[in-house]
């Protein structure tokens, strides 16, 4: 058996537990795929499915504590800070991401049939998931996909020998009960109140989410019964099943509706629009959108001789001797596959687990942690031309705008918007409950703004930088002012201060979280500031603030190298109390910031690059989403080898059969942040110009990828050979400027009217225009 298509997972027997089953979505509803013979099951979400309702988790306590707590720290009682934050200025946990149920459906066999010639797949190019098998003499084979267009998950089975016999039903792990129909089925449930108590489920009355399911059979022939709370299906060639949900959420900020009337009328509209179309049009419609997206980027990294294997068995086999590029080119396609299956335009954002959770308590809630997490999960979306999936995570900052503005006052007595590490579907920004070293630390939404300033660097976009980037920017960059206060030396510094889930040695001790002005606080501030000078020149507006922003810039706490010729972590070089963390917050400013280079600080990014080999001798990088952040930052240090090295750790150790990302447990930024490491490895575009093949090891000597994009809105091909470029083909989709290197070469540029510049040479390119790229020459002491 082949696998003639290198974009698709296969499998020679069905899955016997989660993280074997096969994902897909529309961003809004999710389904994993078992693909049982007798049995078949596909888990169901829906993106709305959360626990508790709207409500203000702002601890109004904690406001007076905040000038003492600011003197401890001044004072150098670092330990005596945390636990009065600890236990005054702490919040509540956010709420928890909930499971829809399943859509379980029976072959009815008989007992002398046995099952051969299996195969389960999931095709990443038209998102359709297949299983077929024999049983006995009848070929069975059944095609699930969750179509964006229709807003319906449809399974349709076949065939090809007995007529089938099936039934199906519905089940959900949450509050319910199954009303019957002439052909359909509807499950009504409700979410929790809460899940916050370990082990414990609360359910209110008059309170919670509450859901519909539907399910409809559509036969080509025989007969249609509804009994027992089971669609059944007998003497059919094929039959079409579809099945459609929605909540009675309205918005973040509005009480549920406290009906179902809206909900069973939206999903009789979907399941009537779906059911009148023939099954190959509304199959075509779902590829055509699908494709559509995921088209757009094709990677060739060579070809292993692996791909005639199961998914698993050559995974296995990687986990042995770390070699296969046609896997490691099919992980990078299979993180924007799960990008658009989990985030499109209208949809919830990706969450820890994308949009996929079994659980009622899922691990960390899978909710919104925005001190790394929910950030990774976007950062292939722009230079792997994904741009619109990066949509719903911008509707859910202007949200959080809102939310965090009271946070911000309330908490704070500052103006602008905050956000906690924390968030969940009603937008809570307060602090959680927990250790401050997680808990407390006010700058999620500074970071979280770099994806507005990214988008418009990749698009161009004025109106996008003027209408939504650039107020919800500057709301930041508010609270960041009022946040910030005179330190050590008249610098300004942020006061209580973390450097995420990480802690120091304090002088008493103690492992301790709460100092001044940590590395991540500051690389943050000083980004979006910058940022925020950039937008306001480009829109001609917001002079005076434009002026404060510059005062404040020239007075931030800077970067500083230790003893060890490390960049330090915190505003003094504490003794670590973890070494090999997993997070290395304080190296943001060298990926995905920008303010650490080998061009501009070549001294910082050697200290940055000492702090990666650091971590890394005392074991860090060591759960899926740090291994994935360790690729893009060596790849930011152009230092290929190593950050190939890390795509085999991730895949080796850190990927479960399905190849989703295996924290543990699973926790899909891995995924995402393990193709951005394999993109920035191929271009980058931070440097104000274009840098083809930055970060190229030895184990990808030919290949090509198309479709990458870069900032300043450019569309880059390459092909290349023997480790070296060959050819690559530059197309701007937008005009403007351009430059284009590629490490110590020296181009020749050639436009389409016989134009030739040199790689050190700006040049200007009309809209749809593009250039060829070619080598010239090798130059040793080449430098830009």
């Amino acid at each position: 058996m082949t696998n003639d298509n290198p974009w698709k997972l296969w499998y020679s027997k069905p899955a016997s537990m989660w993280e074997e089953a096969l994902p897909i979505g529309n961003g809004r509803l999710g389904g994993m795929v078992f693909g049982g013979t007798h049995n078949e099951r596909i888990q169901l979400n829906e993106d709305t499915l959360w626990s508790g309702i709207p409500g203000d988790k702002a601890n109004l306590q904690a406001f007076p504590h905040l000038q003492q707590a600011r003197k401890l720290v001044f004072d150098g009682d670092y330990s005596k800070a945390e636990e009065l934050i600890e236990n005054e200025m702490a919040g509540e946990d956010c709420e928890a991401y909930q499971p829809l149920g399943d859509l379980v459906i029976q072959h009815h066999f008989s007992d002398s049939d046995y099952i051969h010639q299996y195969r389960r797949e999931l095709d990443l190019e038209t998102g359709i998931s297949l299983c077929e098998f024999m049983a006995g003499s009848t070929k069975y084979k059944r095609e699930t996909f969750i179509s964006a267009p229709h807003q319906v998950l449809a399974v349709q089975l076949q065939s090809n020998g007995q007529p089938l016999h099936i039934s199906a039903h519905l089940d959900s792990k949450l509050r319910h009960g199954v009303q019957e129909c002439s052909n359909k089925l509807i499950l009504r449930g409700q979410s929790p109140f809460s899940v916050k108590v370990p082990n414990e489920v609360l359910y209110e009355e008059t309170a919670g989410l509450q859901f519909e399911i539907h399910l409809q059979a559509f036969p080509n022939t025989g007969s249609v019964t509804v009994s027992n709370k089971m669609l059944e299906i007998k003497n059919a060639d094929s039959v079409l099943l579809l099945l459609t949900a929605k909540t009675t959420f309205k918005k973040f900020d509005e009480l549920p509706e406290p009906v179902l009337d809206t909900v069973a009328q939206q999903c009789g509209q979907w399941l009537c629009k779906a059911s009148i179309l023939p099954y190959e049009n509304l199959r075509e419609q779902h590829v055509k959108d699908h494709s559509g997206l995921f088209g757009r980027v094709d990677l060739h990294l060579g070809d292993s001789g692996r791909g005639h294997l199961p998914t698993d068995e050559r995974l296995s086999r990687y986990k042995l001797d770390k070699r296969d590029s046609g896997l490691e080119a099919l992980y990078f396609q299979y993180g924007r596959y799960l990008l658009i299956s989990s985030s499109r335009k209208g949809s919830q954002p990706a969450n820890l687990q994308g949009i996929w959770n079994p659980h009622v308590q899922p691990p960390w809630n899978s909710d919104y942690t925005t001190n790394i997490n929910v950030q990774m999960n976007y950062w292939p979306a722009e230079v792997c031309q994904l741009e619109e999936c990066h949509e719903p995570l911008f509707q859910m900052l202007e949200e959080l705008s809102k939310t965090g503005a009271r946070t911000a006052a309330v908490l704070y007595g500052a103006k602008g918007w905050a956000v906690h590490h924390n968030v969940d579907l009603w937008r809570m920004s307060t602090p959680s409950s927990g250790q401050a070293s997680w808990a407390f630390w006010p700058l999620g939404g500074a970071w979280l703004c770099s994806h507005l300033w990214e988008h418009y660097s990749f698009n161009q976009d004025v109106q996008f930088l003027k209408e939504k980037a650039y107020p919800l920017m500057k709301g930041a960059a508010q609270f960041c002012l009022d946040w910030l206060v005179e330190g050590p030396e008249g610098y300004l510094v942020t006061n209580p201060s973390t450097s995420p889930e990480n802690k120091f040695v304090a002088p008493d001790g103690k492992p301790c979280s709460i100092s001044m002005a940590s590395t991540m606080d500051m690389t943050l501030i000083r980004e979006l500031f910058q940022n925020c000078l950039k937008a306001s020149k480009i829109l001609g507006i917001d002079e005076s603030f434009h002026s404060m922003l510059e005062a404040s810039l020239k007075r931030l706490y800077p970067f500083k190298i230790n003893d060890k010729g490390c960049l330090q972590e915190w505003f003094q070089d504490f003794p670590e109390h973890e070494p090999g963390h997993r997070h290395v917050s304080h190296l943001y400013g060298l990926y995905p910031g920008n303010q650490i280079n080998l061009k501009e600080t070549p001294g910082l990014a050697e200290a940055a690059r000492k702090s990666l080999e650091r971590r890394l001798e005392y074991g860090g990088g060591h759960t899926g989403w740090s291994c994935a952040w360790l690729i893009n930052l060596f790849a930011r240090l152009q230092d290929g080898e190593r950050a190939y090295s890390f795509i085999q750790t991730l895949l080796a150790r850190s990927t479960h059969p399905n190849l989703l990302d295996d924290h543990p447990p699973f926790q899909i930024d891995g995924n995402f942040g393990g193709t951005a490491g394999i993109a920035e490895m191929l271009v980058q575009s931070h440097d104000e110009g274009i840098e083809l093949l930055p970060a190229m090891p030895g184990s990808w000597p030919e290949g090509y990828v198309k479709g990458l994009k870069a900032r300043g809105s450019f569309l880059v091909t390459i092909e290349w050979t023997g480790g070296q470029l060959k050819e690559a083909q530059i197309s701007a989709v937008k005009a403007g400027w351009c430059e284009v290197h590629c490490g110590n070469a020296v181009l020749s540029i050639k436009k389409n009217n016989g134009m030739v510049y040199d790689g050190c040479q700006p040049f200007y390119m009309e809209k749809d225009e593009s250039v060829t790229v070619t080598l010239a020459s090798l130059k040793a002491d080449y430098s830009r």
